[in-house]
Order: structure tokens, then sequence, then C-alpha cells
């Protein structure tokens, strides 16, 4: 990447990390629910582990759109272990944290589950659990690898960056960035989805069983800094080609999806312009249903 266009992505950057704020007006139609109001599954979004997005918090929208959906949503608190996630159908986990770094965004990061959980969650989706685990670029990643690691992904916890220096990352079926899958055609031709708009975030590998989302052309570059959002020329940097930032598979009896980016699930208003971040951003039209669509495959509505 050129040194005047990681310039111009640093403001973008330490934007996403400023301050962000539900967007509390985002309601996109859902003209036909999979559910009647509060009729469906428990989704149970982790709240126990330092997490950056919560139900209340900047999973706001994530949650009301699937409330509107039909399903019942509530936080997980404390630990995973047996009895923790009774009654659930899905278990969303999206940007945790080990506690030293809930305020210092630099090396290491360790990881934010202890091996008896992470043990935990896997024997649970083997035995028919529904698992969305989203982590989000440096801490994130580091803090979420291990538990990505029980299940074959390797994390890299870093910033993915467009070289043609543009802010938010464009998947399309057009260019084969976004693959066309179950969750892509949805349950009719009117939840098809087309393009993928996302909001930096890290860069994975999958694992040979797994069906990729999302994947990253030859524009893209992977950092790793030492410091979220502080890039020199010494920063190690890979090429970010075929590395992706979605996929998802079956796991023993159950089902697993992994997103490298967790804005692109909100809505949210970035910095003092309130800046549109997320389902709520104009280029991100069809990331509200893409969400939609990834849960009913979750919940074998598709």
């Amino acid at each position: 990447m050129k040194p005047y266009l990681l310039g111009l992505l640093l403001p973008f950057c330490l934007l996403l990390q400023g301050q962000q704020v539900s967007d509390t007006l985002f309601a996109p139609p859902i003209p036909n629910p999979v559910y009647p109001e509060q009729a469906g599954p428990l989704i149970l979004i982790d709240e126990g582990h330092y997490n950056f997005h919560t139900k209340d918090g900047r999973y706001t929208a994530f949650s009301r759109l699937l409330e509107r959906d039909g399903y019942r949503i509530a936080g997980a608190k404390g630990s995973f272990k047996p009895n923790t996630l009774e009654g659930a159908r899905i278990l969303v986990i999206s940007n945790a944290l080990h506690k030293t770094n809930v305020e210092n965004w630099y090396l290491p990061t360790p990881s934010a589950f202890e091996p008896e959980e992470i043990e935990f969650l896997r024997n649970w989706v083997e035995q028919g659990g529904r698992l969305f685990l989203i982590a989000d670029h440096m801490p994130l990643a580091g803090a979420a690898a291990d538990l990505a690691a029980a299940f074959g992904f390797e994390f890299t916890n870093g910033y993915v960056l467009d070289d043609r220096g543009r802010g938010p990352s464009i998947f399309s079926l057009e260019d084969q960035t976004l693959h066309p899958s179950m969750i892509t055609r949805g349950r009719n031709p009117s939840e098809s989805v087309t393009q993928i708009t996302t909001f930096t975030g890290q860069a994975f590998k999958i694992p040979e069983q797994a069906e990729p989302m999302l994947t990253f052309s030859e524009h893209f570059t992977n950092f790793l800094p030492d410091t979220a959002a502080v890039f020199t020329p010494e920063t190690p940097r890979i090429p970010a080609a075929g590395y992706h930032q979605g996929a998802f598979m079956n796991y023993g009896n159950g089902k697993l999806v992994v997103s490298g980016e967790a804005a692109m699930f909100s809505a949210q208003l970035a910095g003092p312009e309130k800046w549109k971040m997320g389902m709520n951003n104009p280029e991100a039209p069809q990331n509200y249903q893409f969400l939609l669509n990834i849960i009913h495959w979750l919940d074998d509505q598709l």
C-alpha cells in the first residue's frame, strides 16, 4: 500500500474506534417475519466477556431486527459452562475481550475465554448448538483466536485495508468476493443478497469443511500493528488476497458462522458528525438481509 493511501485510511480507522452510539431509528422492512412476535427460538448474545457489542449497547439494532423477525433475544452473563446456554437455539459472541485489553488496545491480546469455556462451546456446537462468532480487527481477533482455532479457523489479529484508498469494503457476487450460497439466496428471491459492505475488520483462514462467504481480493492488505490503528512504515503486512472475512460450516450436529467484522451487523452513528456505520450506511443496503439470512441458516429455516 502506498504511504499516502495509508494516510487517507488512518482517519477512517480512528473514526471506527471513536465514539459510537446505536442508531435507534434504524428499522428496515421485514415483510415476511419467520416467526410471530416473540414466538421464535431464544438467541443469546454474549455479555460476559467484556464484549464491545452487547444486546442493549452497540448491537441494539442487531437485537431489534431479530426481535422483529420473531426471535427472543437475551444477554448471556458470566462464563460459559453447563446450563448457561440452556434453552438457547443460537449463541452470538461479538467482539469479546480479555480484561487486560479493555482499556489497552495493544499486544499482547490474551484469549477472552478460558480453556474450559472453549472446550464447552466446541462440545455444545458439536452436539447441536448454533454459534455465530464475530471478531473484529485487533485486539478483538486476538481475543477470540483460541476459540476460533478450536473449530479450525485461523485468525490473523490485524486490520485489512483497501489498497485503493476507500473506507468500507465491498464484496459482491459480480466480482466473486461474495460467494453464492443458501445464505446469499435466502428463503426466496426477495431475500437474495448480491453485495455486502464491511467496515475494516480482520482476515482469517478457514478449515477445509467450511464454506466461504466473503473473500478478499488482490486489492487488500492485512496490516498487523502492535497497537490498534497505529500504522508505521515498519508495521508488518501481508497480502490479504485469498483470506476470508466470513464463512459458515456444519460442525457435528451443530452449525457455526464466523465473521471477521462486527460493525456490518450493527447500525451505529460514529464520531461528532454522526457518520452512519453498519446496516444503516447508504453503501450497505443489503447487510440487514444478510444478517437475517445468516440467522435463518443457523435456525434451519433455509
